[in-house]
Formats: C-alpha cells, sequence, structure tokens
C-alpha cells in the first residue's frame, strides 16, 4: 500500500477543523456526539483524510461506550496499531495504515468472534453506503 504523506499545512487545508483536531492531532471527539455513533445504514466506513476502506457496518456493534465501535477492521491491513501512553493511561492506538491518521483506540472487551472493540471517532470516517437492492 502506498503511504500517503502530506505537510501539516495541507492537511489543516484539506479537513475540518475537528477533523484535523481528531485526525492529525491525536484527539477525540466527545462522546454521543459523532454523526456515526448510533447508524445503522449499511455500507463502508472510509477515512477520512485518504478514503481507505477501514470497517464495514457489519462488524459495528452498539457497545454504549459513545462512540462508533468494531469489532474488526475491513482488512488486517487498513490499520495499524501503536502503544499509546497518553493521559496517565496504557492503550493500544488504531491508525490508518495508509495514512496514519488517528482514529481511536482497540480494547480487548468486544463482541466475538475477535473479541475485541474499536472505538472509532466518527469525524475520523467517511460513511459510503451500499446501494439497495
Amino acid at each position: 500500500m502506498e503511504k500517503v504523506q502530506r505537510s501539516p499545512e495541507d492537511w489543516r487545508e484539506r479537513l475540518t477543523d475537528d477533523q484535523f483536531r481528531v485526525c492529525r492531532l491525536a484527539a477525540t471527539e466527545r462522546p454521543y456526539t459523532g454523526a456515526y455513533c448510533n447508524t445503522k445504514t449499511p455500507g463502508v466506513y472510509h477515512c477520512a483524510c485518504c478514503e481507505l476502506a477501514l470497517f464495514d457496518s457489519s462488524t459495528k456493534f452498539d457497545s454504549g461506550c459513545g462512540w462508533p465501535s468494531y469489532y474488526a477492521p475491513i482488512d488486517a491491513e487498513a490499520v495499524r496499531e501503536k502503544e499509546d501512553f497518553s493521559h496517565g493511561m496504557q492503550r493500544v492506538e488504531v491508525l490508518c495504515a495508509r495514512c496514519d491518521a488517528h482514529l481511536g483506540h482497540v480494547f480487548p472487551d468486544g463482541p466475538p468472534p475477535t473479541g475485541l472493540r474499536y472505538c472509532i471517532n466518527s469525524v475520523a470516517l467517511q460513511l459510503q453506503p451500499r446501494a439497495s437492492a
């Protein structure tokens, strides 16, 4: 996969203020405020920065945490994980594998079949709904 690299200035021009703050500065949107928190629309969630397909709606579940949650990425190669020791905690950060956008975090308290909960900021995603049959 070819990496997408841009200067901070270029990202700032391409993204909304909230997208830049979350995706490029690793901020977190407030719980229950994201556009996709309660969305049930079938489709594929793409990176808001580089449009890489990240999560399928079939793996989305209601975790009650206030952010969209998925039990698996669309492809293991679509995301990368990194240890995060910010805010006095030890967590695993989830980033877009193509552009290194901060997406959220992954926790080991999700449902089967993976037991994982990818807790993702809505603003880092862009839903492409599936066509109706």
